[in-house]
């Protein structure tokens, strides 16, 4: 599932691929991914406009022109590549942009979320109910945002009104590394816990954002949760799996002890 570092990495692409870009031809090939705009649209307000600087907020991609917005979000399955047209079509790609000599391909086998198009204040409107970005966020204002919190600090951290980036391999690995059980209400944390859970994401984002992923790396807990019998990096202990606000949560009883 794209996160923050993922989306980073597409907002990369589009800099390098897009950025000051003639968008010659807009290309629908499921009109199921479009929220608000219709392909008759989409083509006609974008077609002749030129890409400027791609921005992100959390899991948002902003794709600035010197016209409207497009708005993208990669749901579970969604992804941006640069290709060549003479690249052979994936059956997954939703919809392509022409820029130039190459093309931007929206890919999402599950279309769980999409492309939206808007302008000025609009943008804001859609972006009105995200958190702070948790790549800028500091240490004092996470803690305010931690304060009071009545929910399990997993299902805070993963809330994107709360703070806009994370999702479920983040907040783990975040988790494992302060030492944290992620069943933990948010409220019941003292400042020097959530001092280290600030530091610790900082660490995992800055790391995850070169890699361009949450890198499954085998001294990581990502590198280790799905195997069969997986075991904690860090204390060869077994790890634990449960379902926590629906979601698949893995953890080191040893490590992130609820006491």
């Amino acid at each position: 599932m794209p996160e923050l570092p993922d989306v980073e990495g597409f907002r990369q692409t589009l800099a390098s691929c897009g950025t000051g870009r003639r968008i010659e031809r807009v290309q629908v090939a499921d009109p199921g991914v479009l929220h608000g705009v219709s392909a008759r649209r989409l083509r006609r307000d974008l077609e002749g406009h030129r890409f400027t600087d791609p921005e992100r907020h959390g899991k948002w991609l902003l794709a600035r022109t010197d016209g409207p917005t497009v708005l993208l979000h990669f749901g579970m399955t969604g992804r941006l590549d640069c290709c060549s047209p003479s690249d052979p079509p994936h059956p997954h790609d939703r919809v392509v942009f022409d820029v130039d000599h190459e093309q931007l391909r929206y890919r999402d086998q599950r279309k769980l979320q999409g492309i939206w198009l808007a302008d000025g204040p609009a943008v804001e409107k859609i972006l009105a109910e995200q958190g702070p970005d948790a790549l800028d966020v500091g240490r004092a204002e996470f803690e305010e945002l931690l304060s009071g919190r009545r929910g399990r600090i997993k299902a805070v951290l993963t809330d994107q009104s709360v703070i806009a980036g994370l999702g479920n391999l983040l907040a783990d690995e975040i988790l494992w590394r302060a030492k944290l059980p992620p069943g933990r209400r948010a409220a019941d944390l003292g400042s020097a816990e959530r001092r280290r859970l600030h530091t610790e994401m900082r660490r995992v984002l800055r790391s995850s954002v070169r890699a361009g992923c949450v890198p499954p790396r085998n001294s990581w807990l990502t590198g280790r949760r799905d195997d069969p019998d997986p075991t904690c990096p860090r204390c060869g202990g077994h790890l634990r799996r449960s379902r926590m606000g629906g979601r698949s949560t893995v953890w080191c009883p040893r490590c992130q002890p609820e006491g």
